[in-house]
């Protein structure tokens, strides 16, 4: 049986989507290469992921002085992306595996990152079956619409061991993409796309409201065992709420290995996250929007009762 649906649907996101995918259409001049526009918010949300990886890629092409790049994305408003599609349950994702030296540092950030190109392939069969189940799975366990609207492009990095460090990130260059390591397993590999689509969410939720937070304020993350702004305390005690949520939905479908490493792993973060109680509530008060703040306090109080 399907899990209880979470309710990520947010007027001011679908606004956003829509009104910067438009923006970026109309810089790029390829209006007339998509002349049609939908108000599906999943349609949008992709809408919105791949202009901004024109944008970026049309952007890093002009300081090349490469014209036949930069003329390519002009005429690819969608990034190529009908070639490298996988159908999932939660809508077309493009998911790719490039090599590493193909994620370049840039002056601009320090994090690691991959632009859809003209040279761009989709991943192997196999990695994209694996992300199609992984959709499947957390669409199943109520993370549907996170996902359809928050995890259009997925870059899928090194092979790892279960109980290895898995590392996995967004920017906020790219919404919409996620990049990530994986075991080869989907149960796990949707516990990390549930959590890296919660930040690309928080990023677009707080971009429009308007929420502006002061890096002055900030209190203890159980996660890095420091002292953080308050931007990065709020995303971690909502990214990694959802990440619990999703693990206890799971937990009793699974054996084995797999059984012990997300008990071990909702344990983990069930302690970790029982110290954040208090602050927690401070740092709301510092979103100015009621409608995420109240969302924000909703899926944190959920996971504190698991």
């Amino acid at each position: 049986m399907d899990a209880p649906t979470i309710d990520f649907s947010f007027a001011p996101i679908r606004t956003l989507h829509r009104d910067r995918a438009r923006q970026i259409r109309t810089l790029m001049q390829s209006a007339t290469q998509h002349p049609t526009e939908t108000e599906v918010p999943s349609a949008v949300a992709v809408d919105y992921c791949l202009a901004h990886h024109v944008l970026e890629g049309a952007e890093a092409a002009a300081r090349a002085r490469d014209a036949a790049v930069f003329d390519w994305y002009g005429t690819h408003p969608d990034a190529g992306t009908p070639a490298l599609s996988t159908h999932t349950l939660v809508g077309p994702r493009v998911v790719v595996a490039p090599d590493l030296e193909h994620l370049p540092r840039s002056g601009i950030s320090e994090t690691p990152y991959y632009v859809l190109g003209p040279d761009t392939t989709a991943a192997p069969p196999a990695l994209r079956e694996l992300v199609a189940t992984a959709c499947a799975t957390g669409a199943r366990s109520g993370f549907a619409s996170l996902l359809a609207d928050h995890a259009a492009v997925v870059c899928l990095l090194r092979r790892k061991r279960l109980g290895d460090t898995l590392d996995s990130w967004t920017i906020t260059r790219l919404p919409g993409t996620i990049f990530c390591d994986h075991v080869g397993n989907p149960v796990v590999l949707a516990r990390d796309l549930i959590h890296e689509a919660g930040h690309n969410w928080l990023n677009d939720a707080l971009s429009a409201t308007a929420c502006k937070i002061s890096d002055e304020t900030r209190f203890h993350s159980p996660w890095k065992k420091t002292m953080r702004p308050a931007f990065g305390f709020l995303h971690a005690c909502w990214a990694f709420p959802l990440t619990m949520i999703y693990t206890a939905r799971l937990l009793e479908e699974t054996t084995g290995d797999l059984h012990r490493f997300l008990a071990a792993y909702l344990d983990q973060q069930r302690g970790l996250l029982s110290t954040t109680a208090d602050d927690h509530a401070d740092a709301l008060s510092l979103i100015s929007d009621p409608g995420l703040r109240q969302r924000l306090h909703a899926v944190h109080q959920e996971a504190l009762s698991l």
